[in-house]
Order: C-alpha cells, then sequence, then structure tokens
C-alpha cells in the first residue's frame, strides 16, 4: 500500500509540475523538457533508468520500465502527457501556474489535465522503491509532449519511432476516468473510460468568382461556404449505439433501475437526469463548425473562403461520416482531413476492467462504476497503432458541486487533496495487482 510519504509526494509533485509552465498553444509553440527533466529525476530517485526522447528540440518525452514479478504477464503502459492548455492570468482567482495549495485544494493549469495524474504515477513508483515492492506485470511509464496539440512530438513519434519500448504493453492507462460524478440524487458514479470518439478535424474550402461587391455575383465563395456550413451545424446525426455505450447505459439503467431498450435512448436519457451527461455525447458522429476565414475588404467579392469544423466519429462510424460530410459540403465545397486520428474501444469484460472497478470500490465502497466512451481523444489513439487497448483511469474522488468537466481546459482549474490522495491509493491497489 502506498506509504504516507506518497501522500504528500503527490500534492508537492501536482503543485510543483502545475509551477513549470508548459503551455501548448499549437503549431510547435511548446517547452514540455523542464518538466520532462522534473518527472526524469523522479523516477532515477526510484532506481528506474528513464530515457528522454526528443522529435523536435524541447519537446521532450520521458520513458521507463518498471519491472514485474511476472514476467510472463503482458505489460501495461501507463502514460500522462506533460503539456497543458493556454490560460489567461486575469481570468483566474489564483496565478494559474503558481501551484498554489489553498484551503485543501491545488489550484493551477494542469490540477486535473493532467498533471495531478502524472503526479500519482511518480508518487506511487517511489513507495514502490521506499517498501521494496513490484507490480505483478512490468510497466511502461510515459510522459508525453504535445497531447494538447497533433501528438506529433509526443506519442505519435514515440509509437512510430520508438515501439521497441512498449515491447510487450498489451493494455495501457490514462486520463479521464474513475472520477466522482455526483448525480444530484445521492449517488457516486465513476466512469471508467473504454472507448474514445475519432477525430477529424476538418478544413472546407470553397472557391468562387472574385469581384466587386457591387456587382451580382452568383458564384460567390462565402455563400457557398456558408450554406455548406449552416448544412453541417443543423444535421442531425443518427443515433449509434457502440457496444461501449451500450454497456454503459445497461450498466446506468440497472443503477437506477430502468429498462435499457435501444429503441427509446432518448426517453431512458430523460429518465437518467444529469448521469445522462455520461452518453449522450457518444451516441452519435458529430461536427461543430468553428472557424472561419474570409475576405480582404468589405466591397470584394473573394475567390475562396475556408471554414474549419471540429468532427468525432464513432468506433465503425468514420465511412458514415466522410459519406455525410460529402453529401453536407455538396459540390461547390471541397473538405479535407485537417487533422485526423482512429477512434478506439476497448472491452468492458476483461480482467483489466474488473481490477479497475475493484481497485475504485475497494476504497470508495459506496460508489457506482460505470463504463463510458469519451467524446474526445488522448494519447491512447497513437499508442494504438502499436496494438495496444487504452482504458481513461486516473482516479479521482472529488466533493458533490465539484464539476470535473468544467475544470477541463477551463478557468480556476484545481484538485482536491483529499482527491489527490484518494487517487494513489487506488492507482496503488490496481498497479500492483492487474
Amino acid at each position: 500500500m502506498a506509504d504516507a510519504q506518497a501522500l504528500d509526494e503527490v500534492v508537492r509533485f501536482t503543485s510543483e509540475l502545475i509551477r513549470i509552465d508548459t503551455t501548448n498553444r499549437g503549431g510547435g509553440d511548446c517547452r514540455e523538457r523542464p518538466a520532462a527533466e522534473y518527472a526524469a529525476e523522479q523516477l532515477a530517485g526510484a532506481g528506474l533508468e528513464p530515457v528522454l526522447l526528443e522529435r523536435t528540440p524541447g519537446r521532450t518525452n520521458v520513458v521507463a520500465r518498471v519491472e514485474g514479478t511476472d514476467p510472463s504477464a503482458p505489460a501495461l503502459l501507463v502514460h500522462g502527457h506533460l503539456d497543458v492548455v493556454p490560460a489567461q492570468a486575469a481570468d483566474w482567482s489564483v496565478h494559474p501556474f503558481s501551484g498554489e495549495v489553498r484551503d485543501g485544494v491545488v489550484w493551477g493549469r494542469g490540477a486535473v489535465d493532467m498533471k495531478n495524474m502524472d503526479a500519482m504515477i511518480l508518487s506511487v513508483i517511489r513507495s514502490w522503491a521506499r517498501q521494496g515492492q513490484r507490480p505483478r506485470r512490468d510497466l511502461v511509464v510515459a510522459f508525453t509532449a504535445d497531447e494538447e496539440a497533433s501528438a506529433e512530438d509526443g506519442s505519435g513519434f514515440l509509437a512510430d519511432e520508438h515501439p521497441e519500448l512498449f515491447e510487450g504493453c498489451t493494455e495501457g492507462i490514462s486520463e479521464s476516468g474513475a472520477y466522482t460524478f455526483h448525480d444530484g440524487a445521492g449517488r457516486q458514479i465513476y466512469p471508467i473510460a473504454a472507448g474514445e470518439r475519432g477525430t477529424a478535424w476538418l478544413k472546407l474550402t470553397a472557391r468562387g468568382r472574385a469581384g466587386h461587391g457591387s456587382r451580382v455575383n452568383k458564384d460567390n465563395a462565402v455563400t457557398r461556404l456558408a450554406a455548406a456550413i449552416a448544412r453541417i451545424g443543423a444535421h442531425q446525426w443518427p443515433l449509434r449505439l457502440t457496444p461501449t455505450v451500450r454497456a454503459a447505459l445497461d450498466e446506468l439503467a440497472a443503477l437506477y433501475g430502468l429498462e435499457a431498450d435501444p429503441h427509446t435512448v432518448d426517453a431512458l436519457l430523460d429518465k437518467l437526469g444529469p448521469a445522462a451527461r455520461l452518453v449522450e455525447a457518444t451516441l452519435r458522429n458529430s461536427a461543430n463548425p468553428t472557424m472561419l476565414e474570409a475576405g480582404y475588404k468589405v466591397n470584394v467579392v473573394p475567390g475562396e473562403a475556408v471554414a474549419h469544423v471540429d468532427g468525432r466519429y464513432l468506433p465503425g462510424g468514420e465511412e458514415e461520416f466522410r459519406a455525410t460530410l460529402d453529401l453536407l459540403t455538396g459540390p461547390d465545397v471541397d473538405w479535407e482531413f485537417h487533422h485526423r486520428e482512429v477512434a478506439i474501444q476497448a472491452p468492458v469484460d476483461s480482467p483489466t476492467f474488473a481490477a479497475m472497478r475493484a481497485a475504485v470500490e475497494e476504497f470508495a465502497p459506496e460508489g457506482h462504476v460505470v463504463p463510458y466512451c469519451m467524446a474526445g481523444g488522448t494519447d491512447a489513439k497513437q499508442f494504438s497503432r502499436l496494438g495496444i487497448t487504452g482504458y481513461g483511469f486516473s482516479p479521482l474522488k472529488l466533493p458533490e458541486g465539484f464539476d470535473y468537466d468544467a475544470l477541463f481546459h477551463g478557468v480556476d482549474e484545481r484538485v482536491p487533496v483529499e482527491a489527490l490522495h484518494f487517487g494513489v491509493r487506488v492507482l496503488d491497489r490496481f498497479l500492483r495487482t492487474s
């Protein structure tokens, strides 16, 4: 079991990692190396031999292997990213890179996404070193760069250029799972991620005839683009139940004493109340227009107009997504993937999922573990290229009223100290016994 020092270290590591500004503004504007060196120092202090790897100078990844007691068992990848999204200090109650610990809460960018999990991993491994403990199976620990952008300098680079470091890994765990979801009626639900929708960031381009704004122009690129964007925004995507989402609905329905009929999903969601948020974003593909670029002067019709769309597709849904975009954009607008990553899903009847469930239930016996599919994505997508099945498991016990989802990329990101302590205990239990 994790010792008392591990509980102190997880708070200190979270705070100190937050103070290392690893803001990823996209386009290569980030430097994770100081945080990578910090993580490597902690791993080395536990007797490991971490390696630092870069595709681009300053965009540093850390990988280390913890030897297990059963060499015949498949290895487990445990990964977290070191970069964070931007934060405007003027909008925050505390400076976003202060790492301030106040009233039992650690504040700052990365407190939940995901320097808290990075700190948990480090504190658990260091606790084992002090106590002479080892996990049952080999663990490959990876701290990555660039997750908040394309992952080209992070997990994508590691998967493509250094697959040997992950030899034997069949499964992995990372962010966004096993946190407390309060349903407002006294139930505490712990969703564990067993799937992610695919990423489809799109660039739409409409071309037409440039000309004077005062003249009739039936080949107006802006008009063509606007019509396509309106169709995309108004489109009602059909219901598609993946195995992970179906399992989530079955378990939620059982928890609430309801019938999980696939023909009446919308009615079921109404009865689930706030718990419907755990599945409603993953019942369908989606496409949200997010950016528009056109023209340079009010009295000039431009010859080209561009838009960007954040698309997401369910496991098995990419072909339908492509065909639908072809129809919605029509003959006058071209579209292409600006960035694309696969959809993934993991079995919910696996021994690993059962071990995660048992670890949570040991320390939160009042909780109800359910599987769910993430609406967005993580580095698990890139590591899936190596045949690694990914789960979202970064345990936190959160008080009622603490809006975990809103703090991802939000203002005043923070995590309770007690949540970190819970996470260390659960993670330690799972990693030692799975």
